[in-house]
């Protein structure tokens, strides 16, 4: 048996919309958008118009649900100073959460942590995998307590 694996976000995102896909659906359902993690290029803290297309989407949920509040975790793979790389997770965490306020989200509602190199999503040696910021949805008990 021969098992496909999509890596890719674009091709994701054509297979979805080439079966009947369609996020103007998802959203006015309030479901949570399921993509939880975006991933960068080498040494960039910037996200491509789908990603931010997503992060609009999660925003949107956001604002349906105002007692979610949403954790952004910031990584980077293991390349280079570690000081540099905890900057630079920061400032994908940072982009995200102004994404979000652009959004008219309250930034008492986001916390960010930014790991660096600290948490890899995969082997070390995989670094594309783990340029990365992942959002974690919380409850208001949860957020009180962190």
């Amino acid at each position: 048996m021969t098992v496909l694996v999509l890596d890719n976000p674009e091709l994701i995102a054509k297979a979805a919309v080439a079966s009947g896909f369609n996020a103007a659906t998802l959203m006015a359902e309030g479901n949570r958008p399921h993509r939880m993690k975006f991933h960068y290029g080498f040494n960039k803290h910037a996200l491509d118009s789908s990603d931010r297309a997503i992060i609009r989407q999660h925003a949107a949920y956001l604002r349906q649900h105002p007692t979610v509040s949403v954790r952004i975790h910031g990584h980077s793979d293991n390349f280079g100073a570690e000081d540099f790389n905890r900057f630079l997770s920061r400032l994908r965490t940072n982009e995200v959460a102004r994404l979000l306020m652009k959004e008219s989200i309250a930034e008492s509602r986001l916390l960010v942590a930014s790991w660096g190199s600290a948490r890899p999503l995969a082997t070390p040696d995989d670094r594309a995998a783990n340029r990365r910021v992942e959002l974690e949805y919380l409850d208001q008990d949860m957020a009180k307590a962190l």
